[in-house]
């Protein structure tokens, strides 16, 4: 009943924003990739919203529902069909009587199986396509045949490009490279490698003294395009997870002739989306680098990295969760994560039943049994940590979404009475879950 109610619900939603679209003719800026695409929207937004009057997807809303919503203006239902009914009214009003509709939509777009992104882009023609960065096992990998065809799955928004849009991509990213020869338009690539039109450079993480320990703060890293070089100080957040993005936004903004300085200016100054690479103090004179929102190989391999980078006098303590829907590479994957935790982290504690593996991956790299914990929940997981962090002990948190990461991140805060603004998944839904 619920997937017949869904499928109705989908189509008049899908009908209502094509007819708005139609009548109102916004620019469309359509964010797709493995990872950053959350965090690169709400970069696009903040240079965009300056110059322009911009809508972006709300939260993650990045799927067949998700992306109607935002162009309707309407939030979530849920299970609530009086809330849908009242979608349903906003966005016919749009459509019957006039209004001031943005000029852009940021729009998110993700694909969880197959066709999904095939469907959206029947519809929705963009006139830029941000690809953001891909993995060699993304997440959704599970539903698919191959991690090669989620990329060709996303390469469906590239072709879907209006004739005189832009792309937007990195030189960096292989797969992205992919992406970018099915497109014969304009480009603007973005990146840290050779070849790239935004450049990003010389990141290095900020630190402050708090007493006798010196604490990571931020990061600054340095924008270079066509001779003119910009650095940029970021607050509260680690890891190029978060310079990939800006430099996609500044790209985004030089190709709708926005000064660079306003961009960098722009991205400098926005708000962070939670559980990505932020920093969250700890209780007992600690850091938490919070990056509970999700997931993903790719994703744990960067933020062990940025963990590696950072110099402290406490100890390096990685807390990693399950990452799901990777089907059968799943065993592999977690292994690899353990293997690389080992030359990170002085201390490994893994939640979940997958997350056992892990494990194996940490000892194969000779990492010591003492140094190594398991539980089967987060908040098992987050009691235990609190009983053996000590001052100037840095934790890294990752999980995927269903293992509730940030559970852990409440138990060892310090000012856990924050965690509606510091955190995700905080508002009533999920935490009926």
């Amino acid at each position: 009943m619920l997937s017949i109610f869904k499928k109705i619900i989908v189509f008049f939603l899908t009908l209502e924003s094509r007819l708005i679209i139609l009548k109102y003719k916004p620019k469309i800026i359509a964010v797709t990739g493995s990872v950053g695409k959350t965090s690169t929207k709400d970069a696009v937004y903040n240079v965009l919203s300056g110059a322009f009057f911009v809508r972006k997807s709300a939260k993650s809303f990045n799927s067949e529902i998700g992306v109607p919503l935002t162009i309707i203006g309407v939030e979530n239902g849920w299970r609530n069909p009086l809330t849908w009914g009242k979608n349903l009214i906003s966005g016919l009003a749009l459509i019957l009587f006039p209004s001031h509709y943005p000029k852009w939509l940021v729009l998110e777009v993700g694909a969880d199986r197959p066709g999904d992104i095939r469907k959206i882009s029947h519809w929705l023609h963009p006139d830029i396509v941000v690809l953001t960065r891909f993995s060699d096992v993304p997440v959704h990998v599970e539903f698919f045949d191959s991690p090669e065809d989620v990329t060709k799955e996303k390469g469906h928004l590239v072709r879907a490009l209006k004739g005189d849009g832009v792309l937007v991509y990195s030189e960096d990213d292989k797969h992205a490279l992919s992406l970018r020869h099915s497109f014969a338009g304009s480009t603007l690539p973005y990146g840290f490698a050779d070849g790239n039109v935004v450049l990003g450079a010389h990141d290095e993480p900020i630190y402050e003294k708090e007493g006798k320990e010196k604490i990571p703060v931020g990061m600054t890293f340095k924008v270079d395009h066509r001779g003119v070089s910009i650095p940029i100080r970021v607050p509260g957040v680690l890891g190029r997870q978060h310079i990939y993005p800006v430099l996609a936004a500044i790209a985004v903004g030089i190709s709708q002739g926005l000064p660079i300085l306003k961009s960098a200016q722009a991205v400098s100054s926005g708000q962070f989306p939670p559980g990505r690479m932020h920093i969250v103090s700890g209780m007992a004179d600690t850091v938490i680098i919070d990056d509970t929102y999700n997931s993903s190989p790719v994703a744990v391999h960067e933020a062990l990295a940025t963990l590696a980078r950072l110099d402290i006098s406490g100890r390096k303590i990685a807390v990693l969760g399950d990452m799901m829907e990777l089907g059968k590479y799943s065993i592999e994957e977690h292994r690899n994560a353990g293997k690389y935790s080992a030359e990170v982290a002085d201390l490994l504690i893994t939640v979940g039943m997958r997350s056992h593996f892990i494990e194996t991956g940490a000892l194969k790299k000779k990492m010591g049994k003492r140094k190594l914990a398991h539980f089967e929940d987060s908040i098992q997981a987050g009691e235990y940590i609190k009983s053996i962090i000590e001052p100037g002990d840095i934790v890294l948190v990752k999980g995927s979404q269903s293992m509730r990461m940030e559970r852990v991140v409440e138990a060892i805060m310090a000012n856990p009475d924050q965690k509606e603004k510091l955190l995700v998944r905080q508002d009533e839904e999920w935490r009926k879950r």
